[in-house]
């Protein structure tokens, strides 16, 4: 059975994709643990990050590298959060994530309510960022 991720990536159900590339999408998470919360996922559906081929972990973090400097612009924390946990979903994903303290990297803190056209100006205001920086990758 495909995992989530793969399920939004191939367009079966609906996802806030803002990245797409022939290796990775990234998409804004709909229970952020803070404004801006964004998910870089390989295509290939791989569980642990470990198992990834050392191209697409190094690819998916310059993604997240980018992506950071495109919250950092856009929300201006004191901080952009990096972490790979893996146990929501088997299928390898970095969260990358405007923090401001380390609370904001607490799961238990994570916003299970997130307006759905809050998440649409979140997606909106990275794809600029990231459109101005000059990728041609946003979606």
């Amino acid at each position: 059975m495909s995992s989530i991720f793969t399920r939004i990536i191939e367009g079966e159900i609906p996802g806030r994709i803002i990245w797409r590339d022939a290796t990775c999408v990234a998409m804004v998470d709909i229970r952020p643990l803070n404004r801006g919360h964004t998910l870089v996922i390989p295509i290939s559906e791989v569980d642990r990050w470990t198992d990834l081929t050392v191209e697409v972990a190094s690819h998916c973090l310059t993604v997240a590298h980018a992506l950071g400097r495109a919250q950092m612009a856009v929300f201006s924390p004191d901080r952009i959060g990096l972490l790979v946990a893996g146990f929501e979903v088997a299928h390898t994903h970095l969260h990358v994530v405007p923090i401001d303290h380390m609370g904001h990297l607490d799961f238990a803190s994570a916003n299970l309510d997130a307006s759905p056209s809050e998440l649409d100006v979140v997606a909106d205001e990275l794809r600029i960022a990231l459109t101005a920086a000059g990728y041609d990758t946003v979606v």
